[in-house]
């Protein structure tokens, strides 16, 4: 089965085809359909506007299209950034700046309240409108300074739990065993094994 990932995130794109490995499907990119529109992202929830995004992308290009938002939510914060972690600093920041704000807002914050999630939803969608969501969280804290390089978003400042190193100082084989995103595409998977069964 063919599906189109509703994304023009090039490392996203990376992430995704590494843990899903395209055993049961072909992944394709928004490259081949350029005609698709850029979709707003101003629902409320993770779910929404995963669930905009790919129904958009399956009605442009009458295939099943798999979109994810995916965010962080930090416990001192009431859950921000959450749905607006892409432009916590503002439209078209970039990941630095966003990086930088969350910083300061935590500046006064102690190492035990620091507490935060990374969260993504997967929706599947087909042309004919039907939708299936697949979520996946990943608890951790928040460091008080960027480390690492490797990764992008909030990985510099994000420390999985039980783990002494933030997702960019991960190999990337090693951040996807423990991601968000890994675990709502296992259940993506999971999902296609199923559907190949019956």
């Amino acid at each position: 089965m063919e599906i189109v990932l509703a994304t023009r995130n090039k490392k996203k794109v990376e992430e995704i085809r590494r843990i899903l490995r395209e055993e049961e499907m072909t992944l394709l990119t928004l490259d081949s359909f350029p005609s698709c529109p850029e979709v707003e992202e101003d629902a409320d929830s993770f779910e929404g506007n995963a669930r905009r995004k790919a129904l958009a992308v399956a009605q442009c290009t009458g295939k099943a299209a798999a979109a994810d938002d995916s965010g962080l939510e930090v416990d001192a914060l009431g859950g921000a950034p959450g749905v607006l972690s892409a432009r916590y600093a503002g439209a078209g920041a970039d990941d630095g700046a966003n990086r930088g704000k969350l910083l300061r807002a935590l500046e006064p914050v102690p190492a035990e309240k620091r507490g935060a999630r990374f969260v993504c939803c997967i929706v599947l969608a087909f042309p004919g409108g039907e939708c299936v969501s697949f979520s996946g969280t990943v608890e951790g804290t928040i460091g008080r300074e960027e480390k690492g390089g490797k990764g992008f978003g909030y990985d510099p400042l994000f420390y999985p739990a039980g783990h002494s190193r933030t997702f960019a100082e991960m190999e990337p084989e090693e951040k996807d065993a423990l991601s968000h995103r890994k675990r709502a595409l296992e259940k993506l998977g999971a999902y296609f094994r199923g559907s190949a069964a019956g």
